[in-house]
């Protein structure tokens, strides 16, 4: 199979890209024109054909189309991507037949969240919208949060502080994903021709509570838990703090940004997972995670 990978050269999509070779696909790295040579080297080494366009040209899209069993969009931004130009990408796909499209989602499952408490996540909502009104068939991978921002210092774990942070519930669970999980489970939901509207997937499920254990017995230090208030107050704060920095609404992750994330993380669990539709896929382990950042 030939899977066309928008945003080939992130971080995230650079894995996407690796793990479709590693199975034996035919990738085909759709760039901006202009990319830097190193990021295009980089590709061409493992494997992947690239496609050089303007991402405003329709014309360039749907050539670039041409041929393509599946189109994977791992484009990063604000309305100017997610909704226009991944709305261009798919307008091209059709024109160029090609039978099926994943969407740059890739969070905590939003269909489940009301509108209006996550902006990027509405942004996705928007663009849902409008594929579900095409004849393509789509598919979302719903990972919940990426796993790898476990290794950085945030109010959910603090390694600076020794504290794991919790809203409401100590024992409530949030889905976390490493980016190497995503890319593999996407790799396998590219090249399979079943894939229903979506999936939702977890390297695992793990409350403040568990993560305040792992994290103690990976360290070897004691993290203690910390109540952060409720979970209303939180949204409340990120609506407030949204209010007060429009200049935000310009910034991909801006302060309440990330606070609406951590509100979503705790409002909605993956359920059931599908995670044992592709088997071959080992699952990362939370301890596999933070002895990382150790």
């Amino acid at each position: 199979m030939t899977i066309l990978v928008a945003g080939a050269t992130g971080n995230f999509g650079g894995r996407i890209v690796h793990a479709l070779l590693e199975r034996g696909a035919t990738v085909r790295a759709l760039v901006r024109a202009g990319t830097d040579q190193p990021k295009l080297d980089k590709l061409k080494d493992k494997g992947a054909e690239i496609v050089s366009v303007d991402m405003t040209d329709s014309g360039q899209l749907t050539v670039a189309c041409n041929n393509v069993d599946c189109v994977v969009s791992a484009l990063q931004g604000l309305h100017d991507v997610i909704v226009n130009t991944q709305s261009r990408l798919l307008d091209a796909a059709i024109a160029a037949g090609v039978p099926r499209f994943i969407p740059s989602d890739f969070s905590t499952d939003f269909t489940q969240l009301p509108g209006g408490e996550n902006r990027n996540f509405d942004l996705r909502r928007e663009f849902m919208e409008y594929i579900d009104s095409t004849s393509i068939r789509a598919t979302s991978v719903m990972n919940g949060a990426f796993a790898d921002l476990l290794s950085r210092d945030m109010p959910l774990l603090d390694f600076s502080k020794k504290q794991a942070g919790y809203w409401d519930d100590e024992h409530q669970k949030a889905d976390f994903t490493t980016m190497d999980d995503v890319a593999a489970f996407t790799a396998d939901a590219a090249l399979d021709v079943g894939t229903p509207r979506i999936l939702r997937i977890a390297s695992f499920q793990i409350s403040p509570a568990e993560l305040a254990k792992a994290a103690s017995e990976v360290t070897g230090h004691t993290f203690t838990l910390t109540n952060m208030g409720r979970l209303a107050d939180l949204a409340a704060y990120n609506r407030r703090g949204r209010a007060a920095d429009p200049d935000g609404e310009n910034q991909l992750y801006p302060r309440w940004q990330q606070g609406q994330y951590m509100q979503s993380m705790f409002s909605v669990l993956n359920d059931p997972l599908d995670n044992s539709r592709y088997p071959d896929i080992q699952w990362t382990s939370v301890k596999d995670v933070l002895k990382k950042r150790v």
